[in-house]
């Protein structure tokens, strides 16, 4: 797969460099490269990542940075199967378990809800961190809402993170999915509050807690632009016949 010229391989985290140094050095180069491409992609085009992740993999599979970008690249185009092979390979080469919530996850994925509960309980998860934890946490809450365990999924998400004030880098995906599991058993009143509280917290736009917020304060966006098209025909015919479209850069969840 292409390169663009301006990628040179040294852009990636000094860890994953280091990993590279047991290659030779134009081998690694060429392995660097594909991983920043995988970087660089994975969150607008997750399926052009996917294709890097495969060629860093084929030439270095023995990696675990390479495994663990390969893994990555998998989840993020739900290929579950192939991301839990490789999230298995690159903590087996690690020995760490920051990967423990993203293979209870790819449980999920897969239809297993009861085995991501049971990795939920496991003495790796007392190993991770608080960001980690909290990430099992939502797994657990998402598995479940798999079994249509709801009033579980709620008890599950109650925790000392969910009712801290201090907003942390997980604090609006936990309160989004407090809410969302709030909402989908009917409790629409606490819903509309922890929404609120999500979108407080979500500074930089990872959730669409704000929609959610306003669908159910009964708020409905109107498209301008249609709107205007619609009122004057003629005028806005003869608009878009003299002018020049240029459609903007695409800019992004598991």
């Amino acid at each position: 797969m292409p390169i663009p010229e301006d990628v040179t391989g040294d852009e990636i985290d000094k860890d994953v460099r280091q990993e590279l140094q047991s290659l030779p050095k134009t081998l690694a180069e060429d392995v660097a490269k594909n991983l920043v491409m995988v970087a660089r992609l994975i969150d607008e085009d997750p399926e052009g990542a996917y294709g890097y992740s495969k060629v860093a993999l084929r030439l270095a599979s023995r990696v675990a940075a390479v495994r663990e970008a390969a893994g990555f690249a998998a989840y993020a185009t739900q290929k579950y199967s192939e991301a839990l092979a490789e999230f298995r390979a690159a903590r087996r080469m690690t020995g760490t378990v920051e990967l423990w919530p993203l293979m209870a996850d790819c449980e999920r994925g897969l239809g297993r809800p009861e085995k991501a509960l049971d990795m939920a309980g496991a003495p790796e998860v007392h190993k991770l961190d608080k960001a980690g934890q909290v990430e099992m946490r939502l797994v657990a809450a998402g598995a479940r809402r798999d079994m249509g365990q709801l009033d579980a999924a709620i008890v599950t998400l109650q925790s000392p993170e969910l009712a801290s004030n201090s907003v942390q880098p997980w604090t609006a995906r936990l309160r989004y999915a407090y809410a969302d599991a709030l909402l989908a058993a009917g409790r629409e009143r606490e819903a509309r509050e922890w929404f609120a509280k999500a979108v407080e917290a979500d500074r930089d736009g990872s959730t669409d807690a704000s929609d959610r917020l306003a669908e159910l304060d009964g708020v409905e966006f109107v498209d301008a632009l249609s709107e205007d098209a619609s009122d004057e025909p003629g005028e806005a015919a003869g608009e878009e016949a003299g002018s020049t479209d240029a459609s903007p850069e695409d800019g992004d969840k598991h």
